[in-house]
């Protein structure tokens, strides 16, 4: 967020290629901005994303079981919670909150 939201294109102008690995970052940035407009503490954001994280592993509820699966099974681990708190803590060290008055 911190260079604002670009728009790739070929030099013709033609959208580039979709970027999967970009996309989620992108995706992680806007995630972690609006859990602070709404006024979420990060582990209130921690808790949102796995429950378990926060409860313990033996906590019986889970928000997003589908999608932590599915990433766990192609990356190895749940990257949703990783990029979006990673956006968070840099958001927040950077200043990036306090700039728009979060």
């Amino acid at each position: 967020m911190g260079q604002g939201l670009i728009i790739q294109s070929t030099p013709d102008g033609l959208p580039s290629q979709f970027d999967d690995d970009r996309r989620a970052h992108l995706r992680a940035e806007l995630d972690a901005f609006y859990a602070r407009a709404y006024g979420l503490s990060r582990d209130e954001l921690r808790y949102i994303l796995d429950p378990a994280d926060v409860k313990g592993a033996d906590y019986p509820s889970e928000t997003f079981r589908v999608l932590k699966e599915k990433e766990i099974r192609a990356h190895g681990e749940y990257r949703t919670r990783r990029l979006v708190l990673e956006a968070w803590d840099r958001m927040q060290a950077n200043g990036e909150f306090k700039a728009m008055g979060m």
